[in-house]
């Protein structure tokens, strides 16, 4: 029942979280500060109240390792964020941090000297491939976008090509930082709820450096058109409850996954994430009406088939339909 309910909360929460982040987005494409606060906040206070109980809980693991981690942290969800305000566009967006397992290996071959089979290395080709004809499509997209000369037509192609190297790089680190977390948790233990606590909680001080910006956009926001939230009948600015949304089923989203991770194997985590971002892409295109190809649903094909190739699910799932040995009966 548990697992069930996992899934059910890593779709409801995390695929609403998209289409309440696209809405920000579209109205104010710098606000990603704004929400990325938000997020950290909320997770904060609920995990000082839940998980640190009030701060009496010494964590686990020693926090001059959490500090590492979260500087690794904070910076891949600031990048990620803003990386919205650079003329990329939300589906690529996500097929591009679904290339995370590009990443993963690059790093796992580099720092802890990791070697695959040929068909991980195919599947991971597959990924890249798949990343590459939906960038590349996508930069021809925005320099036929801007009209206004070929100064305008450059700029905008000159901040794009800034999103993607922001994503390339937050791509990179949140990958270092998983294999900085695999090694924490081999000497200490999976303490994940402790982490998620401390990820959130103390890179709040950080948000100071970006103090004027979040400011500007909350009064933004203030100034949005007057929306009566459906059956408590109170009555916010629209993008306060754009904001709001988004924080809450990000939260929802965050504990779906936890719980997966705790019920279920890594291979079914895998494949249920996999196929939320597949979701979340398919009704960004087609609710949002996003610009998406015949070039982009191939790359999309590619990143998708890359992932499961790379998961090994077929595998798996022969292994399960096969039914087992008999024994020998005894004479």
């Amino acid at each position: 029942m548990r697992p069930a309910f996992a899934v059910g909360l890593v779709f409801a929460g995390c695929c609403s979280n998209v289409i309440f982040l696209e809405l920000l987005v579209r109205e104010h494409p710098g606000c990603g500060n704004i929400v990325t606060f938000a997020q950290f906040l909320f997770i904060a206070v609920e995990g000082f109240l839940f998980e640190a109980d009030l701060g009496r809980k010494r964590p686990a693991i020693p926090i001059r390792y959490y500090a590492v981690m979260v500087t690794m942290f904070f910076t891949v969800s600031v990048v990620n964020n803003y990386a919205l305000n650079l003329n990329v566009a939300m589906p690529l967006h996500m097929i591009f941090r679904s290339g995370s397992l590009i990443a993963n290996l690059i790093l796992g071959i580099i720092i802890l000297k990791k070697r695959y089979s040929i068909f991980k290395y195919t599947s991971i080709a597959l990924v890249s491939v798949g990343i590459f004809t939906c960038t590349f499509m996508s930069a021809k997209q925005v320099t036929s976008r801007s009209s206004g000369g070929e100064t305008d037509g450059f700029q905008a192609f000159a901040w794009w090509l800034l999103g993607i190297g922001a994503l390339t790089f937050a791509l990179l680190m949140s990958a270092r930082m998983g294999i900085f977390q695999e090694t924490l948790y081999k000497r200490f233990g999976k303490h994940s709820k402790e982490a998620l606590f401390y990820n959130h909680a103390l890179p709040l001080p950080g948000f100071i450096f970006l103090a004027s910006d979040i400011y500007d956009h909350a009064v933004l926001f203030n100034q949005s058109e007057l929306y009566q939230v459906p059956v408590i009948g109170v009555t916010v600015p629209i993008m306060w409850f754009y904001l709001i949304m988004n924080v809450i089923t990000q939260y929802v989203c965050i504990r779906g996954v936890f719980i997966l991770t705790t019920e279920c194997a890594s291979l079914t985590v895998t494949l249920v994430v996999t196929l939320r971002k597949f979701v979340s892409l398919i009704f960004s295109i087609l609710y949002f009406q996003n610009p998406f190809t015949l070039w982009h649903w191939l790359g999309t094909l590619f990143v998708f088939t890359g992932t499961l190739m790379y998961t090994e699910v077929w595998s798996h799932l022969g292994a399960t339909k096969r039914p087992p040995p008999k024994e020998a009966k005894e004479n």
